[in-house]
């Protein structure tokens, strides 16, 4: 292709998924799948205008939007929010886990395709979209309800399984011919995984030395870099870029300049997601998503049921009711990036192609149906059984006079105690956002006095010196709250990893 058609194509591409996002955005469409509708219009594949006639025109500049969202995807993740959940919400996000991955194996056995394929198909229907849950939860303004946390807590171990699961179907996306084949695939992605998961975790401060400059120029070209390099030097070794770009997320994400490399990258993966997605759909056709109708109804009946069955089993262990429980099961039922990456990486490696016609098909019913079912949550938890999850909320038949009482008596009869930080001038708290506390689970941040004037705390709130912080807790949790926060005190956002425990 000429340079100047290349360049016409691909601003062409950019211009249509904006275009096309600005329309089905305010009506409460995500825009992952807007990107793919998008490709499957203008390809080759679909009668009439045919914006790009070879997807392989794309095909760098997709993997380049591959590179950066599992890139962002690590920079995201955080340990201390894994560690903070407790074993609780590590219960409850592994029988999600379990039963939607295992779900998903079944179906694909069932649907007879291959085992391969099969294996695909587990992960396809097993993982949620954590952009659209997030998304969702930010739209609905859901982000202070007592069940979000544990709906993010169980999106970052989904985030974790996907690392692994990337390499250990290895062998399926790599191409494996025997058993030897399939074996050395899988130790290699594992040991590439490992050398990684070392670095983050013992050498943070050496790589944090090669972006410790205030020159946010540098620090994106350097990080683009090392993102790019690795997720190339992974695929030479056998190994998914995708993996090595996750990993090298995970490394930069445990550094002092993760929160601000989070903020300088977030765009670059925006725009170069929406071409792998508008990629992804230049292979689509349209005939072949209805062939595989019945298995596309079949995934989506099966994935609303198992994450409805997730939710009332989550809800169950953390003491939750009926509304709790249908929006934790309906706001994970979203399906996106991970799917789309996932066929992506089946159909390079030469698996059947009907997997991504039966991946665009599912995601976009998922996209339509998710957000409509979550947005009626409280309407549609009537439908699960009383029996199992009683309905606190339910308003009693005589109402009684309101007390509205404020002192220490108060929050003794509610179960909590009221912690008063100030934050003085050489506090390492200056500069932290709320979300990277990660107080235990049950501890409310309250109100925050600045400058005399009082506001409510969000997690995208960034503490000050001079603030002075209401945390609610319960009384046996106070101790962990107050060490936490004096090892952020002392250490900063990543205390822990510097052995800082607060006590």
């Amino acid at each position: 292709m000429h340079v100047a058609e290349a360049l016409v194509v691909l601003g062409g591409a950019f211009l249509l998924c904006g275009l096309i996002a600005r329309i089905g955005v305010p009506i409460g469409l995500p825009t992952i799948p807007l990107f793919m509708i998008v490709g499957v219009a203008v390809g080759p594949n679909t009668p009439g205008f045919d914006l790009v006639a070879d997807p392989g025109e794309l095909e760098l500049i997709a993997r380049l939007g591959l590179v950066f969202l599992l890139f962002y995807l690590g920079l995201e993740f955080s340990l201390d929010q894994l560690v903070a959940g407790g074993r609780r919400l590590v219960a409850a996000a592994a029988i999600y886990l379990v039963l939607n991955v295992g779900g998903g194996l079944a179906l694909g056995f069932a649907v007879g395709w291959g085992t391969g394929e099969a294996l695909v198909i587990a992960g396809i229907v097993g993982i949620s979209s954590s952009a659209i849950v997030t998304k969702l939860l930010v739209d609905l303004r859901r982000l202070g309800n007592r069940e979000t946390r544990l709906i993010l807590g169980i999106i970052v171990i989904e985030d974790v399984f996907l690392a692994l699961y990337l390499a250990l179907i290895q062998p399926v996306i790599g191409g494996a011919t025997d058993p030897a084949d399939a074996v050395e695939g899988i130790v290699t992605a594992f040991a590439f995984l490992l050398a990684l998961a070392l670095v983050a975790r013992h050498g943070t401060r050496v790589v944090g030395r090669l972006i410790d400059t205030t020159d946010e120029e540098i620090v994106v070209v350097v990080s683009v870099g090392l993102a790019i390099l690795f997720a190339g030097l992974a695929e030479e070794v056998g190994v998914s870029d995708a993996i090595g770009a996750l990993m090298v997320g995970l490394v930069l994400g445990a550094t002092a300049k993760a929160p601000r490399l989070r903020t300088l990258v977030h765009p670059l993966r925006d725009a170069f997601a929406a071409i792998f997605f508008f990629h992804f759909g230049l292979s689509i056709d349209p005939a072949g998503v209805l062939d595989v109708l019945p298995q596309i109804a079949a995934a989506v009946a099966v994935t609303l049921g198992l994450c409805l069955v997730a939710g009332v089993i989550a809800a169950r262990m953390h003491g939750y009711g009926r509304v709790q429980a249908a929006n934790i099961g309906l706001t994970v039922l979203t399906r996106g990036e991970f799917s789309l990456i996932l066929a992506s990486l089946a159909l390079a490696a030469g698996l059947d192609g009907r997997i991504g016609s039966f991946t665009a098909g599912y995601v976009l019913v998922l996209a339509v149906v998710g957000p409509f079912a979550v947005s009626r949550s409280e309407s549609l938890s009537r439908f699960l059984p009383a029996r199992l999850l009683p309905d606190r909320t339910a308003r009693p038949e005589s109402v009684e006079e309101l007390t509205m009482d404020v002192g220490p008596t108060s929050l003794f009869q509610l179960g909590t105690d009221l912690l008063q930080i100030h934050i003085l001038p050489g506090s390492k708290l200056h500069g932290v956002y709320v979300a990277e506390l990660r107080l235990p689970v049950g501890t409310t941040l309250g109100l925050m006095v600045r400058a005399g004037t009082t506001q409510a705390l969000r997690p995208d709130t960034r503490l000050r010196t001079g603030d002075v912080v209401l945390v609610f807790t319960p009384p046996d949790q106070r101790q962990a709250v107050e060490e936490r926060i004096r090892a952020v005190h002392r250490s900063g956002r990543l205390a822990r990893w510097h052995g800082d425990l607060g006590r």
